[in-house]
């Protein structure tokens, strides 16, 4: 029997949607009446703008309720996530690093290209981590580099070569106009054509980067929000041990 669900605000089932977006027309009440009007052009009943502010000259932002009669059944919901149901703890991955290969997991991270955010690279590896997760440096049995921002793609790769990492993550926040994927996938590039591709477990992370699409550029994994750097190291682990 399907479980179909909808979106809710006050009471189950009611549809109640909030979005938020922009505009190119000026500040004012012509402008609260136009972003009403798109909203219900989107299939929506019962809209309301209920804030609205002025942005630049001719542009402007809202934010706006409305109902919908759409639904989805939740049992014919599909994902395909790096990892399963059981992620390692810090402790447990450093047990199964140990069986496992034997030495220490060297793991390589850089936010590169032109994209100046470190706040995804330095999640999953500094010490500190993020949200009450530790990051791969904390780990006792990770020997983890972290590059920073703006790291080219070539050197990325020349620095995983000289330290004989097992993995490279890259780290992409910036993705206006689609810059990451033409990032990403040069990075993929590059390694190919050196003939490097299969020596490494090479994982994307970011907002906007899920497994599906890391996958479809040529990575072994993606990672996007709400993935922390256990996540990560069971993915690297549970790879690394097929491999070996």
């Amino acid at each position: 029997m399907a479980t179909i669900v909808r979106p809710y605000g006050d009471t189950l089932d009611d549809g109640a949607v909030q979005l938020s977006f922009t505009l190119p027309v000026p500040f004012g009440p012509r402008g609260r009446e136009a972003a009403r009007l798109f909203v219900g052009k989107l299939g929506f009943r019962h809209v309301e703008v209920v804030h609205s502010a002025p942005l630049s000259e001719g542009f402007s932002f809202y934010v706006a309720y409305g109902k919908t009669e759409a639904a989805v059944d939740y049992d014919a919901v599909q994902v395909e996530e790096a990892t399963g149901a059981k992620v390692y703890s810090m402790d447990e991955a450093c047990a199964a690093i140990r069986e496992r290969l034997g030495r220490k997991l060297v793991v390589v991270g850089a936010c590169t290209g032109f994209d100046a955010h470190t706040v995804g690279i330095d999640a999953i590896m500094n010490m500190k981590g993020y949200n009450h997760h530790y990051g791969l440096e904390r780990y006792a049995e990770v020997e983890a580099y972290n590059l920073g921002a703006q790291v080219p793609n070539e050197k990325l790769i020349d620095f995983a070569v000289r330290v004989n990492a097992d993995a490279i993550l890259v780290s992409q926040i910036v993705t206006q106009k689609d810059v990451h994927v033409g990032n990403l996938t040069q990075l993929i590039e590059l390694l190919e054509a050196r003939g490097l591709r299969e020596r490494f477990v090479v994982c994307a992370g970011g907002t906007r980067i899920g497994n599906k699409l890391a996958v479809e550029l040529g990575y072994d994994a993606g990672f996007g929000p709400g993935t922390y750097a256990e996540h990560v190291a069971t993915f690297l682990i549970d790879k690394l041990g097929v491999r070996s």
